[in-house]
């Protein structure tokens, strides 16, 4: 089965400095999820990321579901990239790549995410129903509070 595919690029008036020391920093997708998934890592505090580095978290999906997620960080290229990819958790396959490049302006923020769903025969439909508005949901939160943090 072919991936699912969610693109995001956001402009942010940082410098690219800031932006790697905010992204880079689990303890920051608290501030840019939204508060209904309930999102909170259980894993120790850590400073910085590398490849290797392991986080666990439990979210709700839906406010019915709470699940618990594993990522790995794979890649790392300071202050340029970085992937995380899921281990266990909600998808079959999750990989969400972090890219930041200088514009005019600032930075540009470029996230890729490809993802599978489990139930191959309704993937199509599960996405299409479920999945994908709710990722479209939680990145446009996640925009907005962008903003916020880093104002123009």
């Amino acid at each position: 089965m072919k991936p699912f595919v969610l693109e995001r690029t956001q402009i942010l008036p940082i410098t690219l400095e800031t932006a790697w020391k905010f992204f880079s920093n689990p303890a920051n997708l608290v501030k840019i999820t939204p508060p209904d998934m309930d999102f909170r890592i259980t894993s120790p505090a850590q400073s910085g990321i590398y490849a290797g580095q392991i986080f666990t978290y439990t979210v709700r999906p839906f406010r019915w579901v709470p699940v618990n997620w594993t990522t790995e960080i794979t890649h790392v290229e300071r202050p340029y990239f970085f992937v995380d990819e899921q281990r266990f958790g909600p998808y079959r396959f999750w990989h969400h790549q972090h890219r930041f490049r200088e514009v005019n302006g600032g930075v540009e923020m470029y996230d890729l995410v490809h993802y599978l769903l489990s139930h191959d025969q309704l993937a199509g439909l599960i996405n299409r129903m479920f999945v994908a508005p709710r990722l479209r949901r939680i990145f446009d939160f996640r925009s907005a509070a962008l903003k916020k943090i880093f104002p123009g």
